[in-house]
């Protein structure tokens, strides 16, 4: 009698699961349909479910079951991308962020400084550094990781280089300068400004795979890039430049950042700040983004850098480019799936369905204006105003 016990409490349990999996089902099915998302549907845009569980993930874990579901196969959907507007438009992606684990992500990132000097490094580790061939194949030819420029570009090469000139044209480079410029990358930035306007350029990043290969790629320029946090940034600079960066700095920093670009910047400098902006304003980051993408990170709202600016910096230019980034993650996604064949052996799959979440998920925040890309141009009190855009 007992040998067959194990096998009636897995029956039971397994009831018990399937009748759970049917009641999330009901409820999902109908956020869904209010989201004009299909189940199995035959729209590229519709969820293709493999595994019944997946409702239950979704309502137990949210946003973060959600990701973690697709990387683990349990469904799939051609236009990810188109997806995931639909839900964003429909406000049941915000709906989703809550759960259990999100809520204790929330309350952590309140109580704790999350991008601390003693942390500053974990984000060029886990994922800056995994592999410059995975970057060298998804980015453009000079390894620019953030937002392009396509005003007059048909090319990816094209429209970052017009990000980069509109930066140093904001900046008012001219030869002979000083730049610094935080959160360097690869030294994409760093590599055209001297090469363009002439400038000496010194950058700082938190990975070490970024300065190998970025001091390769600025040999015999007047360019010298370090393994630094933006904190430890000594020495006075005519601009101080970022692009990119912020969306590490975190919420306890903003002002702490402003401080340093004001400790760096000659009286009659120019800053220049190229950020992700949220539309409202967050103490913490997507679930799925922090865990697998981006740890510790969170996306500013204008108002909180406008903040932390104060007293220091008068505000000259915002100018929003966030449909740019829209476009370039569909360039980087395009990049990415042609060179697959060569990485999967080195990644693996789900590796795979984890990097094709994130640039499509992130590309569909910006076509549905849940993100924004700003560029701020500041200077501090009393210096004649910068031609911005206005040349």
């Amino acid at each position: 009698m007992s040998s067959g016990a194990p096998k009636v409490v897995s029956g039971v349990r397994g009831r018990l699961r399937s009748s759970l999996d049917a009641k999330s089902e009901r409820i999902v099915l109908g956020e869904l349909a209010a989201a004009d998302v299909r189940v199995d549907g035959a729209r590229p845009s519709d969820l293709l479910v493999h595994d019944p569980a997946f409702y239950t993930r979704l309502l137990r874990d949210g946003a973060l079951g959600f990701g973690e579901a697709y990387m683990d196969g349990q469904w799939d959907c051609e236009a990810l991308d188109e997806l995931a507007v639909r839900l964003i438009k429909s406000n049941l992606a915000q709906r989703y962020r809550t759960s259990w684990g999100t809520v204790i992500h929330a309350l952590r990132a309140r109580l704790v400084n999350l991008q601390s000097p003693l942390r500053a490094f974990q984000v060029g580790e886990r994922h800056y550094d995994i592999g410059n061939d995975l970057y060298q194949a998804m980015l453009d030819r000079r390894l620019a990781y953030t937002c392009a420029y396509w005003t007059d570009a048909e090319t990816l090469d094209a429209a970052q280089e017009a990000k980069l000139d509109l930066v140093c044209r904001k900046a008012e480079l001219q030869p002979g300068m000083k730049v610094l410029d935080l959160g360097c990358g690869w030294g994409c930035f760093a590599k055209y400004a001297a090469e363009k306007c002439g400038v000496e350029v010194t950058g700082l990043t938190v990975s070490k795979a970024q300065i190998e290969l970025g001091q390769t790629l600025c040999e015999g320029l007047p360019v010298e890039l370090r393994l630094e946090d933006y904190r430890q940034a000594t020495g006075t600079y005519d601009a101080v430049v970022s692009i990119g960066i912020m969306e590490h700095v975190g919420n306890k920093n903003y002002r702490t950042y402003m401080q340093v670009a004001d400790r760096c910047l000659k009286q009659n400098g120019v800053a220049v700040v190229h950020t992700i902006g949220a539309n409202l304003e967050s103490k913490d980051f997507d679930a799925w983004y922090d865990k697998y993408i981006f740890p510790n990170g969170v996306v500013p709202s204008l108002s909180q850098l406008t903040r932390a600016a104060e007293g220091l910096f008068v505000i000259e230019d915002v100018h929003n480019i966030g449909p740019h980034y829209d476009r370039t993650l569909m360039a980087w996604h395009e990049n990415f799936e042609r060179a697959w064949p060569t990485l999967r052996d080195k990644y693996g799959d789900r590796f795979y369905r984890m990097w094709r979440f994130y640039l499509l998920t992130a590309a569909a925040s910006f076509r549905a204006r849940y993100q924004q890309l700003f560029q701020i141009v500041m200077t501090k009190e009393g210096r004649s105003q910068p031609s911005c855009r206005l040349a």
